[in-house]
């Protein structure tokens, strides 16, 4: 059985601020024995500002949240997945990356994946978001290989795109991320459905760790997040759900399920290619 914990954040547009409080919520999760950690989405800065997003976001070579989270990883010895950080990037329209790291108990990085799919939409006339106006989508599906489960890697909007999960799983993922910043109309609406049906497809487990919130801001308007961090087993029953209250939420991991799920019902094997429409 493996002993895990989502910390559930509401971060604000500071970096250093921020940093604190994820890594006091770190080590409460550490000291409860949880040997995988898991943050939501942009952990080191939540902004509607473009510009004040371009004086404190870093490179990741010198992102401050990664080194500390790195470091912490390796003195605890646990395996920890940063759900994504905005990072700066070497493009020459200069877009940020929203890079999701997978942190050995080594501290190192043994993973990273760009989101693909940015979230450029109109929920309502109050509600309309263009997310590629900032961050630059990735172009590759990501594993990473751990020694108790083969993980693939998403984040946030990538929910809606399920061909990506079934990709991921047919080549073998075992646990499926998608740490988030939800959109509390579509979290609402979509959010335990989505994630629910990515588990049941793939026979994966689905871990989705949340922001929530409301989302101080010293520049721009504040922003609001959903929350709910899931986990939902293989066969699709929710074991976690940690409502609208920042904290550290522990759950464990019977990989065993895995293999009992797509033992039931083999979807993933009795996929078939076909021609059309």
């Amino acid at each position: 059985m493996m002993q895990g914990a989502i910390l559930q954040l509401n971060v604000s547009d500071d970096p250093a601020a921020n940093l604190r409080e994820t890594v006091g919520m770190l080590r409460e999760a550490i000291a409860g024995g949880a040997e995988l950690v898991l943050t939501p989405e942009v952990t080191n800065c939540i902004s509607t500002s473009r510009t004040h997003q371009q004086d404190v976001l870093q490179f990741q070579d010198a992102d401050i949240t990664l080194a500390a989270l790195r470091e912490e990883a390796k003195s605890a010895g646990i395996w920890l997945l940063i759900g994504s950080l905005g990072l700066k990037t070497d493009d020459a329209d200069g877009r940020f990356a929203n890079r999701s790291l997978m942190i050995s108990p080594k501290g190192e990085i043994v993973a990273a994946y760009d989101k693909i799919h940015m979230f450029d939409v109109q929920i309502n006339e109050a509600e309309t978001w263009r997310e590629s106006d900032g961050y630059r989508p990735g172009d590759r599906a990501v594993f990473a290989q751990t020694d108790f489960a083969k993980i693939g890697m998403t984040v946030c909007y990538d929910v809606r795109f399920s061909h990506l999960y079934r990709a991921l799983a047919k080549a073998g993922a075992d646990i499926l991320t998608v740490p988030a910043a939800f959109s509390p109309v579509t979290g609402a609406a979509h959010w335990h459905a989505l994630l629910r049906a990515r588990a049941i497809e793939s026979g994966c487990f689905v871990i989705a760790p949340a922001q929530t919130g409301t989302h101080a801001s010293a520049r721009n308007k504040t922003r609001d997040t959903y929350g709910h961090s899931l986990v939902i087993d293989p066969w699709g029953e929710v074991i976690l759900d940690a409502g609208t209250a920042p904290g550290v939420y522990k759950f464990d991991l019977d990989m065993e399920k895995v293999a009992e799920a797509r033992g039931k019902v083999p979807s993933l094997a009795n996929a078939r290619e076909f021609s059309g429409p």
